[in-house]
């Protein structure tokens, strides 16, 4: 074999390199890497999959929208499959189709995947949403949703939503509002249910009144609907919207009315979508942490993977992360808050709080 001529070892070695298995040393692993970069080989997948019964391959169920959270999620488990040296196979799902996420994972099933994302996922009308069936045996991660299945090898990240629900909630309440009402997001979402319980924990545990919940579709229309009707109620002066884009809606009807933002009426958003840095005023949100969920959520699915013997390893929380802007003000002075904000981070259970962006974003 050429590479291994070259780099000096036996054939068992090169194997032992390209297939991943320990008792190879750094040195010796890293010679045969050069030589197989020098002489342009590439490993035949499709061999190793005969050899080893897995076909390096993960399928992932995600929703086929356009929506920032469910998108810029998607992409993060692109970025993070790169570094697990797992080839990805997306299926996409329709929002209102009933059994969509079980003919997804039979699809990719079909594919001979060694695991399964489910992205996402929307408790529909006979679907179950998070369940994964009985009968699948590779490991299944769950993202942004609890997991209710009898299979084996399932685990599920991303999911305390609740807790960056609660540091906006909190951010509200710590400026002086006597209560923050709630502009929701549809709530056959795992990830609306979540930020609605965030924001009704933060309100029980601080003793304060739980104002009535608006609904929105996360459009901005549906913001600007649901602004309206909040803008006709004096005692209105706060608001938590489920994400960027009801928030901005929101903010345009309480302008309309005459209720100024944030004079009369603090607004906490929930993304950090791109534009959030750059409405009047600009907004303060919580940062997903997409990218924090994806990597974590495919370092536990590979783990499931590769060692099916072996526990898996402690979750990480993700990091929860408030970028302060000009939409909130502290609720008795009432004045425009002065000079440019920094982000600031508020980590909860410990976890490490992600630095805050450069630029626009972090100016009011």
């Amino acid at each position: 074999m050429d590479v291994a001529r070259l780099a000096g070892v036996s054939q068992k070695t090169v194997s032992r390199v390209f297939n991943d298995e320990a008792y190879v040393s750094a040195e010796v692993r890293q010679r045969v890497l050069d030589a197989a970069d020098e002489l342009g080989y590439r490993l035949n997948h499709a061999a190793r999959a005969l050899a080893s019964g897995r076909t390096r391959s993960i399928g992932v169920v995600t929703l086929g929208t356009a929506l920032y959270g469910p998108a810029s999620l998607l992409i993060g488990i692109e970025r993070a499959a790169r570094d697990t040296g797992y080839a990805l196979r997306v299926v996409n799902t329709l929002e209102g189709d009933p059994g969509g996420v079980r003919g997804a994972i039979d699809s990719l099933l079909e594919q001979g995947v060694d695991g399964i994302v489910i992205s996402e996922p929307i408790d529909e009308e006979g679907d179950g949403g998070g369940a994964v069936p009985a009968d699948v045996r590779v490991p299944v991660l769950v993202l942004g949703a609890p997991v209710a299945t009898t299979g084996p090898g399932t685990v599920a990240a991303g999911v305390g939503a609740d807790l960056l629900a609660r540091a906006a909630t909190e951010h509200l309440l710590d400026l002086g509002h006597q209560t923050v009402h709630h502009l929701a997001g549809p709530q056959r979402w795992y990830a609306a249910r979540d930020r609605l319980r965030g924001w009704r924990e933060a309100l029980e545990a601080r003793g304060c009144d739980e104002p009535s919940v608006a609904e929105g579709d996360w459009s901005a229309a549906s913001g600007y609907a649901a602004g309206r009707e909040l803008a006709a109620d004096p005692g209105v002066t706060a608001v938590f919207a489920a994400n960027d884009d009801m928030a901005i809606g929101l903010m345009r009807a309480l302008t309309e009315a005459g209720r100024t933002v944030p004079d009369d009426v603090s607004v906490v958003g929930f993304d950090d979508i791109p534009v959030a840095a750059f409405v009047t005023p600009p907004l303060t949100t919580v940062r997903q942490p997409f990218d924090a969920v994806a990597q974590e959520g495919l370092r536990l699915l590979v783990h499931a993977i590769e060692k099916p013997g072996e526990d898996l390893p402690p979750a990480n929380d993700p990091p929860v992360e408030l970028v302060l802007r000009a939409s909130t003000a502290p609720a008795l002075s009432r004045t425009k808050p002065g000079g440019a904000r920094r982000s600031v981070t508020r980590p909860r259970r410990g976890a490490k709080a992600a630095p805050p962006n450069g630029g626009p974003s972090d100016r009011s």
